[in-house]
């Protein structure tokens, strides 16, 4: 009987056990599925969060763009504005002008073979003008501006004629200049 009773006592306590260990092997299946879930909602508020990130992200490139787009713009302008004051300055030298003043210089000898003449734009001028004789040097006593790179002013009667160095192509006339 004491074999029964302890066997009895056995099985009882195996079976609550066994109880014990479903019941909380149910609980933690039960906290499992409750943590899927309560994940599975983090993550869609990931999503649905990632997502208005990503629109917002597109709406500032887009405005990026636009910015950029403006800035293009106004650079292109500048770049313009620039070079239609390049362009001014060089039509500053004017292709033919009437001197303001008159200086004394000197008499003028024409080249041996040449007479005195008027000499315009797109010209060109004839290699012995080319010689120290002809060209005038001290521009700024004459009230010049310094010619630019590769051009000198040489003297022709009255008038100077600003010519390249290497051609002689005629860029501009000042008429009047000496007397």
């Amino acid at each position: 009987m004491k074999k029964i009773l302890t066997a009895a006592i056995a099985a009882t306590l195996a079976l609550g056990s066994m109880g014990v260990a479903s019941a909380a092997e149910a609980q933690s299946r039960g906290n499992y599925e409750q943590r899927q879930d309560r994940r599975d909602d983090r993550r869609d508020d990931r999503r649905d969060e990632r997502r208005d990130d990503r629109s917002d992200r597109r709406e500032d490139r887009r405005d990026d763009r636009r910015d950029n787009r403006a800035d293009r713009r106004e650079w292109r302008q500048d770049n313009r504005d620039d070079r239609r004051e390049f362009r001014q300055d060089q039509r500053a030298y004017g292709r033919w002008q009437q001197s303001q003043r008159r200086y004394n210089a000197g008499r003028y000898y024409a080249p041996r073979g040449y007479q005195q003449r008027d000499w315009s734009y797109g010209q060109r001028m004839p290699s012995y003008y080319r010689s120290n004789q002809y060209v005038v040097n001290d521009y700024s006593r004459y009230g010049l501006r310094a010619p630019p790179r590769g051009y000198h002013y040489v003297r022709s009667g009255n008038d100077v004629v600003l010519a390249a160095i290497a051609g002689g192509l005629i860029t501009a006339v000042i008429a009047g200049l000496f007397n």
